[in-house]
């Protein structure tokens, strides 16, 4: 999951350079979805040939729907909201998603809560110490680090985009969490990662053509110079969809989407310190604060999950052992 996080951070850096040079956010989904399916089509054949996996009508139509939440929606309300923001501003408000995916998780009972244990405890404050550093490294810009060499008209000008890519932001976090929260059930009824994966992409590409033809009808958006809008294509459709989100598929298999979720404050605190080395954006106190408590609030968290998993591995260890002296007595 961390190098999952640090190619989102590069996601939001490289993309947010694309937009300064007038590429439009649901043409570059539309592309890069296209190319995912392009790189991984091949590896989902040679690698899951053998394996066999049935798609009945039902579960063709679970898979439109996630890919619906997942690569369409919630990456072209990202992307959008990424036009109104900065590449900072834009991964801040994406740590609303472990808070979404909480308490989805927690109604459909996927994941336990444990208010009253130790280990539920260090989960719960964890999270929110975690999401509230990124809310105060978004919101409380705090004094600069250093000399200031802002003007009043720019802080005006980042003060006017703060309704509209906040707001896009929080529902590209919902539709993101609902992807995550489909994703283990679609696992256990279509077990071929790479293929699920191919497919949910395929689907997504499609999906996000037709948006991007009906909202963005000039010709002149869709094509792609030599420069940094091709690097940005090539960075998301082959690092980030291609690679990134079948790892990602494979870690929600493996630890669920809580777990997966919980990682993504640490692709805001990559971006603060990239932004500020290569694009010179000036570090305030407020994002040293924010970034010490995504630090504090991971480490609590995972430390709880951890404490937990340990319990019920010792809990199960005894049951297995009675098991096995009934079974030779």
């Amino acid at each position: 999951m961390i190098v999952t996080q640090l190619s989102y951070a590069g996601m939001a850096l490289i993309t947010k350079a694309a937009f300064n040079e007038g590429m439009s956010p649901l043409v570059l989904n539309a592309y890069r979805q296209a190319i995912a399916t392009v790189v991984l089509a091949p590896f989902a054949f040679l690698l899951e040939r053998k394996m066999h996996s049935l798609l009945s009508v039902g579960l063709f139509c679970k898979i439109f729907l996630a890919a619906f939440f997942g690569p369409t929606a919630s990456l072209d309300l990202y992307y959008m909201a990424l036009h109104y923001t900065s590449a900072t501003y834009a991964t801040a408000m994406q740590n609303t998603i472990p808070v979404v995916t909480f308490f989805l998780s927690v109604l459909l009972r996927m994941e336990s809560v444990g208010w009253r244990s130790c280990c539920g405890i260090l989960k719960i404050g964890g999270m929110l110490i975690a999401v509230g550093g990124a809310m105060l490294l978004s919101f409380y810009r705090g004094p600069p680090v250093g000399s200031s060499t802002e003007t009043p008209s720019q802080v005006g000008d980042q003060t006017m985009n703060l309704f509209v890519g906040p707001l896009l932001m929080f529902l590209s976090a919902v539709t993101g969490s609902l992807w995550l929260i489909m994703q283990p059930s679609l696992l256990k009824q279509y077990p071929t990662r790479l293929r699920l994966s191919t497919l949910q992409c395929l689907l997504s590409s499609v999906q996000c053509t037709v948006i991007a033809a009906a909202l963005q009808r000039n010709s002149n958006s869709w094509k792609i110079g030599w420069n940094i809008q091709l690097a940005s294509l090539a960075y998301c459709g082959v690092v980030v969809t291609g690679f990134t989100y079948g790892l990602q598929v494979w870690c929600l298999e493996k630890k669920g989407p809580f777990y997966v979720a919980i990682f993504y404050p640490l692709a805001l605190l990559v971006t603060t310190i990239f932004s500020a080395l290569v694009w010179s954006e000036k570090l305030r106190w407020g994002s040293l604060l924010g970034g010490v408590m995504i630090v504090g609030g991971l480490y609590f968290v995972l430390w709880g999950r951890s404490k937990e998993d340990n319990q019920v591995l010792l809990k199960t260890e005894p049951l297995s052992e009675k098991g096995q002296d009934v079974e030779t007595g």
